[in-house]
């Protein structure tokens, strides 16, 4: 993350040598915002709010929850809802 940032710091600030006023101005303004998302809002502001929500920065709000659909990946859902019949195995037989 901090590579790209300043890979990209270090092209924006390559434009601020054009012999254009807003080439330059565009240059500056976009290293400039580079520079403050990459170094203060990735590296002290969101972890500090993650720091303290706590647990409740990771949980889904129920009213989100009722909106989303379900989607079973792997299939557990399926296992629940079986009948009783036995479970075939790898080979092929019960």
């Amino acid at each position: 993350m901090v590579a790209a940032a300043l890979i990209m710091i270090a092209v924006f600030s390559g434009f601020v040598g054009a012999d254009l006023p807003m080439i330059k101005m565009i240059g500056f303004s976009l290293a400039a915002a580079v520079l403050f998302d990459a170094f203060v809002v990735r590296m002290a502001l969101v972890p500090a709010l993650l720091a303290l929500l706590g647990e409740r920065a990771w949980s889904l709000p129920r009213w989100l929850d009722r909106l989303l659909p379900r989607v079973d990946v792997e299939g557990k859902a399926l296992s629940r809802h079986t009948t009783g019949a036995p479970a075939l195995t790898a080979s092929g037989s019960s």
